[in-house]
């Protein structure tokens, strides 16, 4: 029977301070094989070793050749190939705070074009990939460069057509990639970006410059992304928009585990199963599943299990929930529906189907005397207690994967009263009532018991996952927040007590704040309105 696909695979995010360890790949990749995955990609901005470049994955956790191999032959084994993930233009967040580098940089985090130090520099990061991945596939990256040309390059060169600057880049890094024998992919945004006034998507077909679409390398596919869309007819538009470019065209969907601490199976499966009802009626060849971890990666991939297995179903034309269901179980020894249950701490309600955002991340970080948030707290209360008793009453029977449920049923139960603080100090403030006042400073003390609790959970959490590295900013994080509700619960029972006669910021009058909407991944812009 004919291979419906040349490859099938995942994408992890391990550059987003959390950088999973060998046996935790080795885990996923037990769970991928058994699903019928054969492909994973390790997206490693700079968290890969490379000779001739000591500051690149500095303190970051990065792995090691030796680790990159064990890794390789692990997944080989397995009948799974490991393609090395990386960035060739932009994306270089962590790498460019390095004094050491700074001369290759146009604009923030973007290569500076044209410069024989960064071709020097992407010379050294394929030698790395050639040295330690068996596969002569890669991914290079190349997305989301919306400023490229518009830094220093500009300075030094003037004004020029930004699709020449891409090109003329591409074709440098593809001629590398060719000298070590690899063959690329790479995200196909920017292309479109420039010839749709900066938009990726469209629901009419975009028409990029056919001289553009000729001159891709031969050596390179374009990889369509899109974790967003519900109508099929969106990603039809978007295969029909990339039909005419040199090579192959590659899809890549998203497992939403980049918006916070909990997962969103029930919005990947919503966006993944018209992507790949598309996918089956384009012929596509080469499909991969994102997992990012933006702004720390708090969510644990495991935890979108249900979301791997019910896509890989998918792509074979299965599309009914029940035999998926049945056959996770059958699979895996466990419950669907209650894996499932991990999305509750994102949820308005325990049984919501919609999508609304990640109120366990928006309303956990905000400064509980600022109000940031308290205009949404108040208009969407969520069952946080009920939810942490749901989940606890799950773990026992989850096996292996148990410690996914304790943590978050130990955020859900912080966010029990931590949720709805502000907004009832503030209340209680306005109407001069200091008995309500002393109740609340109990309860700013037993949220900070609560924090200890989940701290100490997500804490056994990150590191059966991941690398040490990265954790220090949850510490940060968490700790910052827990000192902030001791200055807070201090200044109340200073103000009960007589010995202040106003809380300065609870005088303030709340404004709307982002339109009452808990979904911001954020932590620099939830916590206050200074600067960090």
């Amino acid at each position: 029977m004919e291979k419906k696909y040349e490859r099938f695979g995942v994408m992890l995010d391990c550059s987003r301070n959390a950088v999973m360890t060998v046996s935790a790949v080795k885990r996923m990749i037990d769970c991928l094989a058994k699903m019928g995955y054969d492909t994973l990609e390790l997206y490693t901005e700079d968290t890969y070793e490379v000779e001739g470049e000591p500051f690149f994955g500095y303190l970051r956790g990065r792995y090691t050749g030796e680790e990159i191999q064990e890794i390789d032959a692990y997944a080989k084994a397995h009948g799974v190939e490991l393609i090395p993930c990386i960035q060739t233009l932009a994306h270089f967040t962590a790498f460019v705070r390095n004094g050491q580098c700074g001369g290759m940089f146009d604009t923030a985090d973007i290569l500076l074009v044209g410069e024989d130090r960064t071709y020097e520099f992407i010379d050294h990061l394929f030698a790395s990939l050639a040295k330690n991945f068996s596969s002569r596939q890669v991914n290079i990256g190349m997305d989301e460069a919306h400023m490229v040309g518009l830094g220093r390059y500009l300075d030094k060169h003037g004004h020029r057509n930004r699709f020449d600057i891409l090109i003329e880049h591409l074709q440098k890094v593809a001629e590398i990639a060719k000298k070590y024998g690899f063959h690329a992919h790479m995200w196909s945004d920017m292309f479109f970006r420039l010839a749709n006034n900066g938009g990726y998507y469209s629901n009419n077909v975009i028409n990029v410059p056919e001289n553009v679409k000729k001159s891709l390398p031969d050596n390179v596919d374009l990889v369509y992304w899109d974790y967003y869309h519900v109508e099929k007819e969106i990603y039809d538009v978007m295969f029909q928009s990339h039909e005419g470019f040199n090579g192959e065209t590659w899809f890549a969907g998203g497992a939403w585990s980049w918006d916070g601490f909990a997962p969103y199976n029930a919005k990947t499966l919503k966006t993944m199963k018209p992507a790949m009802e598309s996918v089956i009626e384009h012929g596509v060849k080469n499909v991969l599943i994102t997992m990012w971890g933006d702004n720390g990666r708090e969510c644990s991939p495991f935890a979108l299990l249900p979301s791997l297995y019910a896509v890989r179903q998918y792509a074979d034309g299965n599309f009914d929930q029940e035999k998926i269901e049945k056959g996770f179980k059958k699979l895996f020894g466990l419950d669907y529906a209650d894996f499932s249950r991990l999305d509750i701490p994102n949820k308005l309600s325990a049984d919501a189907e919609d999508w609304f955002g990640n109120p366990c991340k928006s309303l956990l970080y905000p400064d509980p005397f600022m109000g940031l948030l308290d205009c949404s707290a108040e208009q969407r209360p969520i069952p946080y207690a009920q939810y942490s008793d749901i989940l606890a009453e799950i773990a026992p029977r989850m096996g292996d994967f148990a410690y996914l449920f304790e943590s978050m049923s130990k955020l859900c139960s912080v966010l029990a009263i931590k949720a709805e603080l502000g907004v009832k100090t503030r209340k209680a403030y306005k109407a001069g009532d200091k008995k309500a006042l002393t109740a609340l400073i109990g309860d700013y003390k037993e949220v900070d018991v609560r924090l200890d609790a989940f701290h100490a959970a997500f804490y056994a959490l990150w590191h059966k996952d991941n690398k040490p590295y990265g954790w220090e900013i949850q510490d940060a994080r968490l700790g910052g927040l827990s000192r902030r509700i001791k200055t807070c619960a201090m200044r109340l029972e200073a103000y009960v007590a007589g010995k202040t006669d106003k809380i300065e910021e609870l005088e303030e009058e709340i404004l709307p704040y982002w339109d009452g909407m808990l979904s911001h991944n954020n932590y620099e812009s939830l916590i206050s309105r200074s600067l960090l």
